[in-house]
């Protein structure tokens, strides 16, 4: 088993998404070790998204992650970080697969309802980040 982060961004919640997704983890035999719902302030978003400092979208992601609540989770099955990249398709919904989240229900590349980690170690960062020794199970 190994581990991935994810997180349902403030269009996902705004839009209503939560419940949608929540099942889809399960249908995808995804485990929750721990699930949060949050507002993330503006500091912490500029350093969860510290690693994209340099790129020009920066600032406006971080206001973005921000602007609303999200629910972040810790999640855990076979090939954790792999399978739920492919379960929410491309950062584009209009470049997702058909079924994928992005796909059904992103608003545009930069409202793209969730996040995945991108590696094994991010996952442990952002897991991290996130959540404390007894938040997970």
């Amino acid at each position: 088993m190994s581990k991935t982060f994810i997180m349902i961004k403030p269009d996902g919640v705004k839009n209503k998404h939560v419940g949608d997704i929540l099942q889809r983890i399960e249908k995808e035999g995804f485990k929750i070790q721990g699930i949060k719902y949050l507002k993330l302030s503006l500091e912490d978003a500029k350093q969860f998204y510290k690693v994209h400092s340099a790129r020009p979208f920066y600032n406006d992601l971080c206001n973005y992650m921000s602007s609303g609540p999200i629910v972040a989770a810790a999640l855990d099955r076979e090939n954790a970080v792999q399978h739920w990249r492919d379960v929410i398709g491309a950062t584009d919904p209009k470049e997702a697969a058909a079924g994928t989240i992005r796909a059904l229900f992103a608003e545009s590349k930069e409202a793209n309802t969730v996040h995945g980690s991108d590696s094994d170690d991010n996952a442990a960062m952002e897991i991290a980040f996130f959540f404390k020794g007894n938040e997970l199970f």
